[in-house]
């Protein structure tokens, strides 16, 4: 049975105005196995303002949830806390746990004591707990000093940008058309498809590539909703969600005259795609022998063999033998490859390389069962379900496996021209590390998968990277197509490497965010901006030398007491409220709304009171 430990101390020096109720969760265990919920309660009740004090075994609960709402109204609660996991999962549920009992969702503060005090500090259970009750305590001192906000409202433009006409930026256009929202489709090139139209079959289920970028492109084409630009770019973008100001550049018109065109957009889609590694100059005898290829070119040769052969047919001669080589420009290793133009290695995994090799291994043993096929590994890692029976067919169909260690790469070189075999020496751990010679007639180099080229969006809109250059989410499981920058959403290889199933059920996830942001006239925005008092402000300036987001602060010139003076003004749809106007105004005229400096003060004060000793 749930238990509620609803003991409330009715202290009148605590009972002023306001009134605190504090919520500690147990968690299931995760938080009160290692810190004294009870006794994190019975200290908190001590704590100046706090007029109730409740554990609750699962705080997230519909009971949990409906104790404070019980609070609030019986107790006269105007302020609460909650004690718990991460914010990031509950403050949105408490935030709405309060507005359904008419208070300001504003008014509540969370506080983090399992991430921070029991998952921390397990060994330490004393000590988990005496971090409990000061971070709750901090927390009653800057609730105690808030004031009741508002959410910031903006006018909404109806309207979507999608950088990207390949599957990802074709499948979002389509999703959010059908919903009746407009969209603009911004590509590069002079057609639709970015890398698909290039690919033979797709695994995992042998589909058609030419048959879905005509499908994804009749479905982008016919829409009156869709309008496609080729042929052109975004050269400036401005403002912020539901009020993005961007300029796009390119042929337009039946002239075909390069100009510029304006609109206005309330959200932008980034399906900016990938770009395949490409090796350099003598990398496995790349370009220096024209029968090693990537598993690119590769794909592109299998799709033009007709006729029953027995084996490969390549620049007008038979292939008998192929070795593949996996990793080329993925898992790169510091004094063994060398850095890109960026002066960055490629440490990550591309994710569809082993697969792209097992499925091409697989189809040349089956059509040309006379060629020999050699795998060249670091190990397999074949993402996806069902993935790994590419390995078990690959295997049964007589694909012959090495495997080398990264930091030992195989060493392909070639001697008597073009039409002589390759050379490959691999020092192989399947056969405990002997070195091994082979020759093949073909060498094909699975390329990894490089970030696609998106500059002038990322330094004009801020957008983050990972350490693998690609843009990168907030949260990969909780906000997983969101980037730090709001109403910018990323869709398909923008964010990582994926095979075209993933990139199409991650666009599929962006459009369903975007048509969320469309559902009212309004963006809603979190009122945690900075704010200027006028009666202080100076007008020196000081504030937007530190701004690093341009449009944030403004001077702006108005009468006061019959003088033109001139004064800090904020946009709130630009502002992120991180505070370095805060730390250099010379008349403290300018703080952050909900994280002003007396909370500040209030939250050391917390931190540092004197409470009843921890005892487990």
């Amino acid at each position: 049975m749930d238990s509620v430990n609803d003991t409330a101390v009715q202290d009148p020096a605590h009972s002023a105005s306001p009134r605190v109720g504090v919520y500690i969760c147990r968690c299931g265990g995760n938080i009160s196995d290692v810190v004294d919920t009870d006794h994190v309660a019975e200290v908190c009740r001590l704590i100046p303002g706090v007029a109730v004090a409740k554990v609750h075994t699962f705080m997230c609960s519909d009971p949990g949830q409906q104790t404070i709402s019980d609070d609030i109204r019986q107790e006269k609660l105007d302020r609460v806390v909650v004690a718990s996991c991460s914010p990031f999962l509950h403050e949105l549920t408490f935030r709405g746990a309060v507005m359904r009992s008419r208070m300001n969702p504003y008014l509540y503060e969370h506080v983090n004591i399992r991430e921070q005090c029991s998952w921390a500090h397990k060994h330490d259970p004393q000590g988990a707990t005496a971090k409990a009750i000061q971070l709750i305590s901090a927390a009653v001192g800057k609730v105690r000093c808030a004031t009741a906000l508002e959410k910031i409202r903006l006018p909404n433009h109806r309207r979507a940008l999608v950088v990207g006409g390949g599957p990802a930026g074709m499948k979002v256009a389509a999703d959010l058309a059908a919903c009746g929202i407009p969209v603009v489709v911004v590509e590069r090139s002079d057609r639709l498809g970015g890398k698909l139209p290039t690919l033979n079959r797709l695994f995992p289920d042998g589909q058609n590539a030419t048959a879905l970028t005509d499908k994804l492109e009749s479905q982008v084409q016919v829409n009156p909703k869709i309008e496609i630009l080729l042929k052109s770019e975004v050269t400036q973008v401005s403002g912020f969600i539901g009020n993005f100001e961007v300029t796009i550049h390119g042929d337009f018109g039946p002239s075909g005259q390069s100009t510029d065109i304006h609109t206005t957009v309330g959200v932008i889609v980034m399906a900016t795609g990938f770009k395949p590694y490409v090796p350099n100059d003598g990398e496995f005898s790349y370009r220096k022998h024209p029968a090693v290829v990537t598993t690119l070119d590769f794909n592109a040769l299998l799709a033009r063999q007709h006729g029953n052969r027995r084996t490969l047919e390549f620049d007008g001669r038979s292939i008998r033998s192929i070795a593949f080589i996996h990793c080329v420009g993925s898992r790169q290793l510091d004094g063994v490859h060398a850095p890109g133009p960026d002066g960055r290695l490629n440490t990550y995994c591309s994710r569809v390389c082993c697969t792209t090799v097992l499925n091409q291994a697989v189809q040349v043993r089956q059509n040309f069962p006379d060629t020999r096929v050699y795998d060249l590994h670091q190990d397999i890692r074949t993402y996806g379900r069902g993935h790994e029976e590419y390995y078990t067919d690959a295997s049964r169909a007589g694909v012959v496996f090495f495997r080398y260690h990264g930091d030992e790469p195989p060493k392909v070189v070639h001697t008597d021209g073009p039409g002589s075999p390759l050379r490959i020496t691999v020092k192989d751990y399947l056969s405990w590390g002997e070195e091994l010679e082979l020759e093949a007639d073909m060498v094909v180099l699975a390329v990894g998968m490089t970030p696609g080229s998106c500059e002038t969006l990322v330094d004009q809109l801020k957008l983050p990277r990972g350490e693998d250059g690609f843009l990168q989410e907030i949260h990969p499981k909780l906000r997983p197509v969101e980037i730090s920058v709001n109403g910018v959403l990323l869709a398909g290889t923008a964010q990582a490497p994926m095979n075209i199933h993933e990139t199409l059920a991650a666009a599929g996830a962006a459009a369903v965010k975007a048509r969320a942001m469309f559902t009212t006239d309004e963006v809603e925005l979190n009122p945690y901006v900075a704010e200027v008092n006028t009666q202080l402000c100076e007008g020196s300036g000081a504030c937007l030398t530190q701004c690093e987001y341009d449009g944030a602060l403004t001077l702006t010139e108005i009468q006061q007491d019959g003088r033109t003076v001139r004064k800090a003004r904020v946009n709130p749809g630009l502002c992120v409220g991180c505070g370095a106007c805060v730390a250099v105004c010379p008349t403290q005229a300018i703080n952050v709304s909900g994280w002003r400096i007396d909370q500040y003060d209030a939250m050391v004060d917390g931190l540092v009171r004197d409470m009843a000793p921890a005892t487990v």
